[in-house]
Formats: structure tokens, C-alpha cells, sequence
């Protein structure tokens, strides 16, 4: 009887321990205001503002999962952070960065350099949160793993809920344009 009480609290823990790895996605509840500079930066480069598509979640295979982080450590590698205010003097100003560039422009990037290797636009959303008593933008990658936080400040890919920030928006995955608010987590 005591083997098979020990069996089954290692099958039972196993089981617990793979819940808990699972990720979690983003549950929207409606109408959110997009940023500010976000209306200028769709009249410019439209295709990184489309999030239409088929493909709503991206099945996370061991090579797609290889891309992300791959993309996520160049671009964090390659782009210095600065502000907007000491690059464009303006307080808010949202571009597809070369060489510098704030949380945002970062986001844009990894959006820019995902859909060149055929992630779809679906999938890939900008999404904005506080990190502490501040703005910030991360690109929000919905997987079959939960939804996924590309971010500047880390190299590592985490689940969106198992990060320090406080979620409010992000874009549509039917109209690019139109974004929308942030609830609970639920399960992918």
C-alpha cells in the first residue's frame, strides 16, 4: 500500500508541477484608447499596425520558441535604450528603431524582425503596462503556451502573468487599430 501512495503522490506532483508551467493568455474586456502616438505611427508604417490574420495562436514548437528568443536577444542587443525626448525631443514618439530607441520602438522591432520570418501579424501584439509608476510596451506573442512577453528589460521569455507589471492594453487581433482592455488570466 505504501508503494502505491508513493506512486501516485509522484504522479499527482508531476501533474502540479506541469499545471503550473502551463501559461496563461490575456482575457480582454472590451474598448481601450490606443497610445497616443500610436494613430501616427499606423499612418506611417501600416503593415507593423496590421494585426489581421488567420492564425490567431502560434503552436510553440521547439524551433518557433528558438526564434523568439533569438529575436528578442538581438534586438535587445543591437538597439540602445533612450528616450523619446532625447531622440526625437518629442514626449511620446513611436518609429521602427535603428539603432536606439524607448520600450516601444523595441516592441516594433521584435514585431518588424518576427513578421519577416512569417510569424503571423495575428499573433504579434503591441501591448502597453506600468512598470512601477510608468508606462511601458512590450510585444505580446500569442502561443499555444500561453501568451508570451518580448521586453526590453530581459532577454528572458516570459508568461505574461508571471511578470512584475500591471497590464491595461493591447491591440486587437481582428483590427490593429482598435485597442482593448486587459482583464484576468485564463487558460490557453
Amino acid at each position: 500500500m505504501r508503494i502505491l501512495t508513493l506512486r501516485t503522490c509522484a504522479v499527482l506532483l508531476s501533474a502540479c508541477t506541469q499545471a503550473s508551467g502551463a501559461g496563461t493568455t490575456m482575457q480582454t474586456q472590451g474598448y481601450a484608447l490606443a497610445p497616443p502616438a500610436f494613430k501616427t505611427f499606423c499612418a506611417k508604417e501600416k503593415t507593423l499596425c496590421d494585426t489581421r490574420g488567420k492564425t490567431k495562436v502560434v503552436d510553440l514548437t521547439g524551433p518557433r520558441k528558438a526564434e523568439l528568443a533569438r529575436v528578442n536577444a538581438a534586438v535587445n542587443h543591437r538597439i540602445a535604450e533612450r528616450s523619446d525626448v532625447s531622440t526625437t525631443g518629442k514626449a511620446d514618439e513611436w518609429d521602427l528603431p535603428k539603432d536606439q530607441g524607448d520600450c516601444e520602438d523595441f516592441a516594433i522591432l521584435k514585431k518588424s524582425e518576427l513578421l519577416k520570418l512569417g510569424w503571423p501579424a495575428s499573433a504579434l501584439l503591441l501591448t502597453v503596462a506600468r512598470s512601477g509608476k510608468e508606462g511601458h510596451t512590450v510585444l505580446t506573442v500569442r502561443t499555444s503556451q500561453g501568451d508570451l512577453v518580448l521586453d526590453n528589460k530581459t532577454s528572458a521569455i516570459r508568461d505574461w502573468s508571471r511578470t512584475s507589471y500591471r497590464y491595461f492594453a493591447r491591440q486587437s487581433q481582428s483590427n490593429g487599430k482598435v485597442w482593448e482592455r486587459i482583464g484576468k488570466a485564463g487558460q490557453p
